[in-house]
Formats: structure tokens, C-alpha cells, sequence
């Protein structure tokens, strides 16, 4: 029992980390493929997150002939989780392939940032923001229909 609280109490500060809908995002950096940063701030209006090579496949597809700034035009953002690829493929492979992408991924490398957002393995999660604040979120399985809504947001 003395065991069981002892791990529950220790558990509760990476749950409080989570973030939720209505509130403020905590600005994060991490690197792009490119190993150039990119700092979460209050202009971010769309942020999508793909948490494994499925979501990341489904944004590709989605994002297949569209020009270089196609995302930063709508003000969105994608980052990748990446802590379970395995980094000699990372690094050989995985992020020299990605240099040749016409959209900036910005990567997790150790899956911190990803794991504040819930959602699915297996889709893409599209998460809308208003002045850095969390206002809605939606999930994506179809790259037709990601493309769809990507189309739809607002262009500077």
C-alpha cells in the first residue's frame, strides 16, 4: 500500500503537466530538421502533432505538392514526435530526408512536448489556438481531409 502511494504521489507532477482545453500553452523551443529553433508563441494559431510515422505520413500526404510556406502562411506548426525512432536511423536517414520537405517539421527528439497534448497514436491531432491559449481541438485519420482543413485557415 506504503508502494502504491509512493508512485501515485510521484506520478502527479507529470499530470498536472498535461494541458488541457482553455488554457494558456507554456512556450516551448525545440529544433527543426533543419536544427534551426522554433519557439511556441502567441502567433502559432494551429499546431499539429503527429506522436509516431503514421500522423507524420498523414500530414506528408496531406501537405503532397503544396509550396515551401504553405503551413507558416496559415500559421501552423508541425511537430513530430520522435523519441521512439531509434537515432543512428535518425540521424543517417530519418531527419536528412526530412531536410528535402517543402514544410518545417519541428522534432520532439525526446517526446516531452508531444506527450502535454492527448490524443490518438494513430492520427494527427490538430489542436486551434487564440493568442496562445488551447481553444479547440480536432483529430485527423484521412489525409483528404486534413488537406481540407488546412485550405480552409485563414492566409497572412
Amino acid at each position: 500500500m506504503r508502494i502504491a502511494c509512493v508512485l501515485l504521489l510521484s506520478a502527479l507532477p507529470m499530470l498536472a503537466q498535461a494541458a488541457e482545453v482553455g488554457e494558456r500553452l507554456t512556450p516551448w523551443t525545440l529544433l527543426d530538421q533543419h536544427d534551426q529553433p522554433y519557439t511556441l508563441d502567441t502567433r502559432t494559431q494551429t499546431l499539429l502533432v503527429a506522436r509516431n510515422m503514421d500522423g507524420a505520413k498523414l500530414i506528408k500526404a496531406a501537405l503532397q505538392d503544396q509550396p515551401k510556406g504553405y503551413l507558416e502562411a496559415r500559421k501552423a506548426v508541425f511537430v513530430a514526435d520522435i523519441q521512439r525512432m531509434p537515432s543512428l536511423i535518425g540521424k543517417l536517414f530519418a531527419i536528412p530526408a526530412m531536410r528535402d520537405y517543402s514544410y518545417r517539421v519541428v522534432l520532439d527528439r525526446d517526446g516531452k512536448i508531444v506527450a502535454q497534448y492527448p490524443g490518438a497514436e494513430d492520427k494527427v491531432l490538430w489542436l486551434q489556438l487564440d493568442n496562445g491559449t488551447w481553444v479547440a481541438e480536432k483529430e485527423y485519420s484521412n489525409a483528404d481531409e486534413l488537406r481540407e482543413a488546412l485550405a480552409k485557415l485563414p492566409t497572412e
